[in-house]
């Protein structure tokens, strides 16, 4: 099953932004879910990414482009921040995990 992981589709001012701890707002997404939704109707047949399309128009957007199944992850936000900061070398802070959460839509709890 082909596999993309949806950190692979930033442009570079999105990764230049997370690295200095700001975060993105729904501007800076638009290019991004473009590419995913591109990736995902390029997949219609199958495929699988992994995203963080965390509010409801995010995956609206998405699934427009592919039919698409979201499966959420939930988990404790200390665990979050747990496994963000033992992501070596990622360009997204633990300090974004907060706004992240904070933006989510829709997401069973």
């Amino acid at each position: 099953m082909p596999f993309a992981d949806a950190d692979d589709f930033h442009p570079p001012a999105n990764i230049a932004k997370m690295a200095a701890g700001t975060p993105l707002d729904d501007a800076d997404r638009a290019p991004w879910l473009a590419a995913i939704a591109a990736w995902l109707a390029d997949h219609a047949d199958g495929g699988v990414v992994t995203c963080s399309a965390l509010k409801r128009a995010f995956r609206d957007r998405l699934r427009a482009a592919a039919p698409a199944v979201f499966v959420h992850l939930a988990g404790d936000p200390d665990v979050v921040r747990a496994r963000v900061a033992a992501r070596p070398g990622h360009f997204m802070p633990v300090s974004l995990v907060t706004s992240c959460l904070a933006v989510a839509e829709g997401l069973p709890t």
